[in-house]
């Protein structure tokens, strides 16, 4: 299963018979796969099969699957009413004598109410199984147009979350290439440092002043987070150049950059590195949004 968003819009219909079906499905983010349905009565049995070929589909996101049936004609038939017609023909003799025997006459019949009813006829059992069947076939076809769409979509997010990759990477080695961070400069601003602390402070131990910058300079290193920050990059691109649902793994690493570049700017005494980091915050951020479309 390739890469999808979990936005899409997808409708199928068609003709089965005297009967007109259409499908309409949407798409939108959601923490897991939530399906609400509408389904016409007389065809709730159909439930099951829907939530299980969505299931089958999609792991993520809010889907609404509604179906509209409508008959194209509507057709009657005549019933008679037998005990109502028997009713009035024993009236008939009952009353033989007194009124004019006329034999009676259909049109007469029809006149009186009860004896015949109109109703919409039904379709037989292999009528309805045929409707049922090209119904389900839609559904099949509306889920594999609203994937299509899903994956369409997710094709082009997984460019654009690429090329914010390759941006966090390239800061991140813009980082990991700043003089700032190299040893000269950084004894060379701790020498500076020193210096004016002792500058008329001769009281203060020099031997610990040196060992306590030393030990600042350890604490300010970025060598981890750099680390980390290309260890993560290549996991990203790992997971959006593969197939398979990716929206959760790739959230966590967001999380997880955004947790370095954080560090980053803490740890930063440099100006340079800072704007950086800065930067990297701003990426990270805008890669994160994209990320919360993703299955």
């Amino acid at each position: 299963m390739a890469l999808q968003s979990m936005t899409g819009f997808a409708r199928r219909e068609g003709t089965s018979g005297r009967w007109r079906w259409a499908w309409e499905l949407r798409s939108v983010n959601g923490k897991g796969l939530d399906l609400r349905l509408r389904l016409p009565p007389g065809l709730e049995r159909m439930e099951a099969d829907v939530r299980r070929l969505a299931g089958e589909s999609f792991s993520r996101g809010n889907l609404q699957a509604s179906l509209s049936v409508t008959a194209d004609e509507n057709r009657f038939e005549a019933v008679l009413n037998r005990e109502a017609l028997a009713a009035v023909l024993a009236m008939r003799e009952q009353l033989d004598g007194i009124i004019d025997p006329a034999p009676l006459k259909l049109d007469t019949l029809l006149l009186v109410r009860g004896i015949v009813e109109f109703r919409e006829s039904e379709d037989g059992e292999e009528a309805l199984a045929a409707r049922d069947a090209d119904i389900a076939a839609g559904l099949l076809a509306a889920l594999a147009d609203l994937r299509a769409m899903r994956e369409q979509e997710g094709a082009a997010l997984s460019r654009i979350l690429l090329d914010h990759v390759t941006t966090i990477e390239g800061l991140t080695r813009m980082i990991e290439a700043d003089t700032s961070r190299s040893p000269q400069e950084i004894a060379a601003r701790l020498a500076g440092q020193v210096a004016l602390l002792m500058d008329g402070m001769a009281a203060l131990d020099r031997d610990r002043l040196h060992a306590e910058a030393a030990l600042l300079a350890t604490k300010a290193d970025l060598r981890e987070e750099i680390d980390r920050l290309k260890a993560h990059v290549a996991a990203a691109r790992d997971l959006l150049v593969k197939d398979g649902p990716a929206g959760r793994r790739l959230d966590f690493l967001a999380q997880e950059f955004n947790r370095e570049s954080n560090t980053i700017c803490s740890k930063s005494n440099a100006s340079a590195v800072t704007a950086a980091g800065i930067e990297l915050k701003v990426v990270i951020d805008q890669f994160r949004e994209q990320v919360q479309n993703l299955e």
